[in-house]
């Protein structure tokens, strides 16, 4: 598959990459895409909550009542999960809600996002630029040169540049990453992504088989 070079100006440079097949053009599979999601999910989760239990909720140890002759239910103390203000059973404690997921699925999953949004054509390739100094207003321009002022976009870097990246860090709608830091998620909450036209290279390279 081959894409047309644009100019950070929306128009045309006359040049085109070419995406290779075996990245952009595999068989997408569903399931990896649904592991891979589910682990950066969870990545995401502190897991730090918690709540207490009987032993240690605040509270007096001195049987309420007497075992039997009350009519009602035996009682052991105020700290029962029975009474108000006492321990919760079986509660949240902390916990790691990661999972292993290997390399190959992950590889797999990527890959797959990529060819859902080649298919849906919802990938563009921009020649390289940089900064001289991070100016919001010139990504604002850069947005709607590429006709996504309204869409959630995406821009693949090839290599970190921090210009670009400040520029950009308080709009909405806009996300830059690293060809290494490219993930299932950001491909897919995307509505559009923009390549730069050297990190294009470095993801066939690295990407491919």
């Amino acid at each position: 598959m081959k894409l047309a070079v644009y100019k950070t100006s929306g128009e045309d440079t006359g040049r085109t990459v070419e995406l290779r097949d075996d990245v952009f053009g595999i068989s997408p599979n569903d399931h990896a895409i649904y592991l891979d999601v589910k682990q950066f999910m969870a990545n995401k989760r502190q897991g730090t909550h918690k709540s207490k239990e009987r032993n240690e909720v605040s509270g007096s140890t001195k049987k309420l009542k007497k075992q039997k002759g009350t009519g009602g239910a035996r009682a052991g103390g105020i700290k029962s999960p029975l009474f108000r203000g006492g321990g919760r059973v079986f509660g949240p404690v902390p916990r790691d809600y990661d999972f292993k997921l290997n390399k190959k699925v992950k590889l797999l999953a990527r890959k797959s996002a990529l060819t859902y949004k080649a298919q849906e054509s919802q990938i563009v390739v921009v020649e390289d630029f940089t900064l001289d100094e991070p100016k919001t207003s010139k990504m604002v321009e850069f947005k709607q040169n590429l006709k996504t002022e309204n869409k959630k976009l995406l821009l693949v870097l090839n290599q970190a540049n921090k210009n670009i990246y400040l520029s950009s860090r308080n709009l909405q709608g806009i996300k830059v990453v690293k060809i290494s830091d490219l993930n299932t998620y950001d491909i897919l909450n995307a509505s559009s992504i923009a390549f730069l036209e050297s990190s294009i290279e470095a993801l066939n390279e690295n990407f491919g088989q």
